[in-house]
């Protein structure tokens, strides 16, 4: 008797198995394409947080804005009145000016 010598063959994949295969892939791809760049991706995050410092910085100004305003209304009010506010107003709107000066434009 002789010893044959016997290779183990190999399977090739079915068409199953490869269409199982890119489906997952496929899947997993999309997955990570969604959550890097889609609407909560890693990247839509870093841009909402910049605009939401943006719109911090612009509310800090507005605030600012608002008290200056808050407390020129309240100097020209009937309880408290800037005799030199008014003053610098009325010359403002209505151009008002002393006989002693003189206006340069």
């Amino acid at each position: 008797m002789t010893i044959r010598e016997t290779r183990p063959t190999l399977a090739r994949p079915t068409l199953g198995s490869m269409a199982i295969f890119l489906c997952a892939f496929a899947l997993g791809s999309y997955f990570t394409f969604a959550a890097v760049q889609g609407d909560f991706g890693v990247f839509r995050q870093v841009q909402i947080s910049a605009e939401a410092e943006a719109l911090r910085t612009e509310a800090a100004q507005l605030r600012a804005a608002l008290a200056e305003i808050e407390n020129r209304t309240r100097r020209l009010s009937d309880d408290y009145l800037d005799l030199d506010l008014l003053d610098q107003q009325a010359r403002d709107v209505l151009g008002y000016i002393r006989a002693d000066e003189i206006v340069v434009r």
